[in-house]
């Protein structure tokens, strides 16, 4: 059996389920921050951006170094 195309494609195919993961456990837990305390939504909403923003940033690198290597 012979395998074609790109095998980084499938190693970042299955990295990128981490990142995915992990944005839902972010807004997971804004959202239940927010139902808890909805006079703290200012205060959570801008680190739950921050870490969307971190994880998002992680599923880049890794595209990038999936077409890199």
């Amino acid at each position: 059996m012979e395998l074609t195309g790109s095998m980084n494609m499938i190693g970042y195919g299955l990295a990128a389920i981490g990142p995915g993961i992990g944005i839902g456990l972010i807004f997971a837990a804004y959202i239940s921050g927010v139902a808890r305390q909805p006079e703290a939504q200012g205060r959570l909403q801008s680190i739950a951006i921050l870490g969307f923003a971190l994880a998002e940033a992680l599923a880049i690198i890794g595209i990038a170094l999936a077409f890199v290597l």
